[in-house]
């Protein structure tokens, strides 16, 4: 398939989490992702009313963060939060699972909590991403993770929050793919910071890209098309 620049750009979460944004740090985030037609935003569950507010009238997506970026919140908890932002705006969700029930195979409570929120995302009309946070897991439990998400059919699964000790592994959204397979879809996140990144994360079947470089990316693809004379760049997957 060739991709646009556009395409490219659709494929990006342009992402500020920091514990220390300003509201100016989130207007900028905003008026850089219609600049450029990111995908969506993606902030903390609180910057979900000013972040749509500044995007209405937009294609571009209020992506809310829940239990970021620990997990450690209990399943009600989590329901409650995305509940709270879809009202305030978010019309995306990300979540971070609870590692700690992973690590003990309580695989009904990961699950049931899994299907709580894809529930009330789906209710709405809205995506779920089931953020992983692969720096902490075993390959069997990534895989055992992406063959409850099979089941149950969020949106997205996903890599990481960025937060934690490692990013995004070629290698792990290609394990995540093998088992999902065209049911749900993968996002790369964490640590995604040039176009070569951004490129291997979309050959190993990457369909969203969660980075808080989406500009410097941005502008490195065009270079790149410019350069090379073409208007899309050919990705085989």
């Amino acid at each position: 398939m060739k991709y646009t620049l556009d395409d490219f750009a659709r494929l990006i979460d342009h992402t500020n989490l920091h514990a220390d944004a300003t509201h100016e740090d989130m207007k900028k985030l905003c008026d850089e992702a219609k600049k450029y037609h990111f995908k969506m935003v993606a902030i903390n569950q609180v910057q979900s009313k000013f972040c749509a507010e500044q995007l209405k009238g937009t294609d571009i997506d209020t992506g809310a963060a829940i239990a970021f970026p620990l997990g450690q919140q209990t399943i009600e908890s989590k329901v409650f939060d995305t509940k709270d932002a879809i009202k305030n705006g978010a019309n995306e969700i990300d979540y971070v699972i609870n590692i700690t029930e992973l690590k003990a195979k309580n695989y009904y409570y990961i699950k049931r909590e899994m299907q709580e929120m894809v529930a009330v995302c789906h209710e709405h009309n809205i995506p779920c991403k089931v953020i992983f946070e692969n720096c902490y897991l075993t390959k069997d439990e990534i895989k055992k993770l992406a063959e409850i998400a099979k089941e149950v059919k969020p949106g997205f699964i996903k890599t990481s929050t960025g937060f934690g000790t490692g990013g995004a592994k070629v290698e792990d959204v290609k394990l995540m793919k093998s088992v999902v397979g065209d049911d749900v879809k993968v996002k790369a996140a964490g640590g995604i910071r040039n176009s070569n990144d951004f490129l291997a994360m979309v050959r190993a079947g990457a369909d969203r890209i969660g980075c808080s470089a989406g500009v410097k990316i941005y502008e490195a693809l065009k270079r790149r098309m410019e350069d090379d004379h073409v208007d899309g760049i050919e990705i085989n997957r």
